[in-house]
């Protein structure tokens, strides 16, 4: 509560930030501050009400019991030590890992050779460059503690190629000098001398062209991509562009033509249409958690079959922000002497297999407003190997008051398939999916006619109608 003076200026100072935060419903203290410390003090002098005081530590109690912190108030410390980073836990680590990395791009090799760039087969690689800032660290976010633990996309890559083929690394370009900070301490990135990065870059370039097949891995870290709660711990950004040197890295080692994957170690969309377009295979991993090399590792050289899907939009620029699938209708128009499109939309991702959606039934073409309504399409493994698709189903109420998005994400499943075989997927549309605010500020399905979409992304979808009387 202390911005409400540090910040706001709408308090004299923390006892007063205190006061009006407690008396506007404010029942716990979370930050900088000492708003409530003086709070005895404040009840015997009046400015403060005892009723006001025991109904936020009334409330804050009723939150811990309902947690069940009072039925066993003492930690277990040698359950803590035996279940910490346990086996069972790294599996679990690695699976969110696999599932969360989203292939954006996977060209066709150069003419001569066949397949895709990815994934990559260990036994034609005799040499493999492993470059980049976010190649040798390891990156958990913002709020977790430093020393961050964990294994990074080179060391995940080393474990594997002992015996098989050798690895280089170069670190390319540095995205700060000061590589990890805790959330809390009160410091800024501190960028290296462009003339620095261009003797990483030159060193980077060098080593590629030793190299059979190339790894680059670019993004962020916890110094660019943070909460900004403090000048001297800023962390938003005037655009979404690789920070640093890394977009002259990545023209660097792309220009020598030797099949290369472009890993994104991220916090949150960036922009990257350039790279997009010479880059042939690209993964964005976010930030994958402890087992983010063996992750990596196991994506990359196929032993794992990506399957995520974009939870968010990727924009061309900031000038697209907001930038998001669910717009309004009134929000169309395009930019003058410029894409308006997505550079990925929401729900995209890539597989090494490939899936076809066809035939696509609704059970009705009305249903009553208290009904629901079956919606079912068939999905076929195209391909040649085993891959899990994440089926999207969307809908649009076409005239709406209050307006509507034009398009709804309502459900969602995983499909396993083995290649050639196909399998029909059912959704249920209730009532409750269908539902929306009405002008009287209460739940109802709305009346009228719908548009059904189901798909692999949010704009690749066959479409359907039905209508709600």
């Amino acid at each position: 509560m202390d911005v409400t003076y540090r910040d706001h200026h709408a308090a004299a100072d923390s006892i007063e930030s205190g006061i009006l935060s407690l008396n506007a419903g404010i029942d716990y203290e979370l930050g900088r501050g000492n708003c409530f410390g003086s709070l005895a003090e404040l009840v015997r002098k009046g400015k403060v009400s005892e009723s006001v005081v025991r109904r936020a530590a009334g409330r804050v109690l009723r939150v811990k019991f309902e947690c069940g912190l009072f039925d066993s108030p003492y930690a277990d410390i040698e359950l803590m030590e035996k279940v910490t980073n346990s086996k069972d836990h790294k599996e679990l680590a690695l699976k969110a890992a696999h599932e969360a990395m989203v292939l954006l791009k996977n060209e066709n090799l150069p003419a001569g050779q066949t397949g895709k760039t990815l994934p990559f087969k260990a036994e034609k690689i005799k040499t493999l460059a492993v470059i980049g800032p976010n190649a040798a660290d390891i990156h958990l976010g913002g709020y977790s503690i430093v020393p961050m633990k964990g294994v990074s996309v080179l060391q995940g890559i080393q474990n594997i190629a002992k015996g098989k083929f050798q690895v280089l690394y170069a670190e390319g370009c540095k995205l700060t000098l000061n590589k990890e900070c805790n959330w809390h301490v009160l410091e800024n990135p501190i960028l290296n001398t462009p003339e620095n990065d261009e003797k990483l870059i030159a060193v980077a370039a060098e080593t590629a062209q030793r190299s059979d097949a190339v790894v680059l891995v670019l993004g962020e870290n916890e110094l660019i991509c943070r909460e900004a709660w403090a000048e001297n711990h800023l962390g938003d950004r005037d655009n979404l562009d690789l920070a640093g040197r890394q977009n002259d890295l990545a023209d660097a080692i792309l220009k020598i033509g030797k099949p290369t994957v472009i890993l994104l170690v991220n916090g949150r969309p960036i922009t990257f249409n350039e790279l997009n377009k010479k880059a042939p295979a690209i993964i964005e991993c976010w930030y994958l958690g402890q087992e983010t090399g063996n992750a990596v590792t196991d994506v990359i050289f196929g032993k794992v079959n990506p399957s995520g899907k974009l939870t968010v939009t990727f924009p061309r620029s900031v000038g697209q922000l907001p930038c998001y699938y669910n717009r309004k209708p009134s929000r169309s128009r395009s930019y003058v002497l410029a894409d308006s499109a997505a550079l990925y939309p929401f729900g995209f991702g890539l597989s090494y297999t490939t899936f076809e959606y066809e035939n696509l039934h609704v059970s009705s073409k009305t249903v009553p407003s208290n009904g629901s309504i079956e919606v079912s399409v068939d999905i076929r493994n195209s391909g040649v190997i085993k891959g899990d698709e994440i089926v999207q189903l969307y809908i649009h109420d076409l005239i709406s008051l209050p307006t509507r998005p034009v398009q709804e994400l309502k459900d969602f499943k995983r499909i396993t398939l083995d290649p050639g075989e196909k399998k029909t997927l059912k959704f249920i549309l209730t009532p409750d999916k269908l539902a929306a605010i009405g002008l009287d500020m209460k739940r109802i399905v709305p009346t009228g006619q719908y548009e059904i979409m189901i798909g692999k992304n949010s704009v690749d979808v066959l479409r359907g109608n039905f209508r709600i009387e």
